[in-house]
């Protein structure tokens, strides 16, 4: 399999693509007017408490206040928030057992609750993006990324990624691990650090150890709310977690970004610094590459598969709905194998749209129906092997017997869709306008509670462009019928800026907006 990373940029925006076999299966828009803000870490203070919801809202200086839910919080938040003003009241600790060496904190109930107070300076880290009307989700637990490993301040454990199935090398770099970490720390060993040499990551360490000591002055020094420390875009972070040696070539078609890449992966690892390339060429790199042809299924709900069934993404506020349909598939055998075609095709593109989308939350999808339990078991393997590609936290349960799976994927940032579009101004994302005729019904009613109140005779209408086509249709028009029935002088305006499903009455006297004068 040939992986590449190629990358298109231009003054506007910045994109991504990973592809597999020229397939693609991970794509980023690193938007400059809207910058990646996970990893950041702010030094903020606690507003409200709500154990009813188990949650600590967080003023960090943005527009809605950061969410941290008591899962987020670790048991040495206590130890952090003193380090950041040592004067400081914030509770007393947790008595902490070692027990089979593992750590065990016990409490009696009441003391479940966080020891925070409101008005409580605090150190917290992003986790996920901003949802709509929601603010960031945040962590105590701060973690500093780097090339070959996460540095974990006031942790003590030490994590080796699973991606790394050799006992033998998980043996050596866990020796590694512990003969170069500081105390008070946690490591976590990435992919990439597979084979590399002690003195490597030892090197990476020794850079996120100064970074965080730099990050723990500031937090002594700033008064909150205030960011402390903000992680790398879009587009060099992509180049940290996903560089590897399995990655073929990395292509830009940026002299500038390019030069940057160049320059940030020989000082991070210069043996591989050699699959970063200029692509200078006339054509565009991403039909070159043919990504723009595959982006196009992006925006759309329906997506073909290659026996000629499809699948359906609906995305909602509160979850997403994927619907399998066989189509004009008909095959040479029985309808249970031939659904079973569909539907193992169908789950290997699920979980291709899902990382392509970055599609997060719930979601559930509606399969074929299968009569065979075996079968239904054939269906759920093909989705946990395609998962364990997906670099994002997933749970997953088994087939019910309407043919429904439930997933869970973690969600960081936002998805696909929410980063090219803009809500509607005209649906407000909808996607669903008023009939015409409902709209002309409500002029009708303005109007006539407007003759009840008013005496003037002459007004202005001002409509969208096809609400006047309507109103003006017929031999003798809807328009001319509402002068003659409320016999009064009406102008009629179409603007296109106005809203299909609103209107808007002018007194032609005053010129002054009366429409929500008039009930």
């Amino acid at each position: 399999m040939i992986k590449d990373i190629i990358i298109n940029s231009s003054s506007a925006l910045t994109r991504i693509a990973i592809t597999e076999d020229n397939n693609l299966v991970d794509y980023f828009v690193d938007d400059p007017s809207r910058r990646r803000t996970v990893g950041d870490i702010y030094l903020g203070r606690v507003v409200r408490i709500l154990p009813g919801i188990r949650a600590v809202f967080i003023n960090i200086g943005q527009k809605y206040d950061a969410f941290l839910h008591f899962s987020d919080i670790d048991n040495k938040t206590e130890n952090i928030s003193k380090l950041i003003d040592d004067d400081k009241e914030v509770g007393e600790f947790d008595e902490q057992f070692e027990e089979n060496g593992k750590e065990k904190i016990y409490r009696d109930e009441k003391s479940r609750l966080p020891n925070l107070k409101k008005g409580q300076e605090i150190l917290i880290q992003i986790i996920k993006e901003p949802q709509k009307n929601k603010g960031v989700r945040v962590s105590t637990t701060i973690s500093l990324p780097g090339r070959f490993c996460v540095l974990i301040p006031s942790e003590h454990r030490i994590g080796i990624s699973r991606k790394i199935s050799d006992i033998r090398e998980r043996k050596r770099l866990r020796s590694i691990a512990r003969s170069i970490l500081p105390e008070n720390c946690g490591l976590i060993l990435r992919t990439v650090a597979q084979d590399q040499t002690k003195e490597s990551i030892q090197g990476d360490l020794k850079y996120l150890i100064n970074l965080w000591k730099e990050i723990e002055s500031e937090a002594r020094k700033q008064k909150p709310p205030v960011v402390l420390y903000e992680d790398l875009s879009t587009t060099i972070s992509v180049i940290r977690d996903h560089l590897s040696k399995d990655i073929a070539k990395v292509y830009i078609d940026s002299k500038k970004l390019y030069k940057e890449i160049k320059n940030y992966v020989y000082l991070v690892q210069p043996d591989i610094s050699n699959k970063v390339e200029y692509f200078n060429s006339k054509e565009p790199i991403f039909d070159a590459f043919r990504i723009d042809e595959q982006v196009k299924t992006l925006l759309g709900r329906k997506v073909f598969i290659k026996s000629g069934g499809h699948i359906v993404i609906e995305q909602t506020e509160a979850m997403t709905v994927i619907d399998v349909n066989s189509g004009k598939f008909t095959g040479k055998k029985d309808q249970e194998q031939n659904s079973l075609k569909t539907d193992l095709e169908a789950a290997r593109e699920i979980v291709r749209q899902l990382r392509l989308r970055d599609i997060g939350g719930m979601i559930v999808v509606d399969f074929i129906d299968l009569r065979d339990m075996r079968n239904r078991k054939k269906v759920e393997d093909e989705l946990k092997k395609e998962f364990k590609k997906d670099r994002a936290k997933i749970v997953m349960l088994p087939m019910t017997d309407f043919g429904l799976i439930q997933i869970t994927r973690e969600r960081i940032r936002e998805n696909i869709l929410q980063s090219m579009h803009e809500i509607c101004t005209f649906c407000n994302g909808t996607g669903l306008l008023l009939k015409k005729s409902n709209i002309i019904h409500d002029i009708d009613k303005w109007l006539k509670n407007y003759k009840m109140e008013r005496n003037h005779k002459s007004l202005i209408l001002n409509v969208h462009p096809s609400i006047g086509r309507e109103l003006k249709k017929g031999t003798i028009s809807t328009f001319t019928k509402l002068k003659l029935k409320y016999f009064v002088i009406i102008k009629l305006i179409e603007d296109p800026n106005i809203s299909p499903h609103s209107f808007q009455f002018i007194s032609a006297k005053s010129g002054k907006d009366i429409t929500k004068e008039i009930k």
